[in-house]
């Protein structure tokens, strides 16, 4: 299970990021899938738990006008990446100007983790406890 709060080390020019040792630990393997999250953060998910989550989208009805949309948000922007050999990676370039992350945060959200914006992340916290 995905948990804790980390500011990891970043570079803005590279769009490299260092996933935490502490994030790293409950992956299968070195890939995880990046995709759109919601309030402009970047979902990343372990390929079992990405496998798990795709099949409860997939069961869902495509007559139904929400189940596509939420298909369309959630497979058109998602990204097989490769950790190396200390964790990092390069965010894509489109990820990245979606949740407009200048100095990053990850949190674990139990089956998965989610980058933000520290500034977002701040501020989402703040309004935690009110609608949903």
């Amino acid at each position: 299970m995905f948990l804790g709060s980390f500011r990891p080390s970043f570079d803005l020019n590279s769009r490299r990021i260092a996933l935490p040792k502490k994030i790293r630990e409950y992956l299968a393997t070195n890939e995880i899938i990046l995709s759109f999250g919601f309030e402009k953060c970047i979902f990343g998910f372990d390929t079992q738990a990405w496998q798990s989550q795709s099949e409860k989208q997939l069961d869902r009805p495509i007559t139904d006008r929400a189940s596509r949309d939420i298909r369309r948000f959630f497979f058109a922007a998602a990204e097989y990446i490769r950790l190396d050999d200390q964790g990092r990676f390069v965010i894509p370039s489109g990820l990245l100007e979606y949740a407009e992350i200048k100095s990053p945060t990850i949190i674990g959200a139990g089956d998965h983790f989610e980058i933000w914006d520290e500034k977002t992340w701040e501020a989402h916290k703040l309004n935690l406890g009110g609608e949903a």
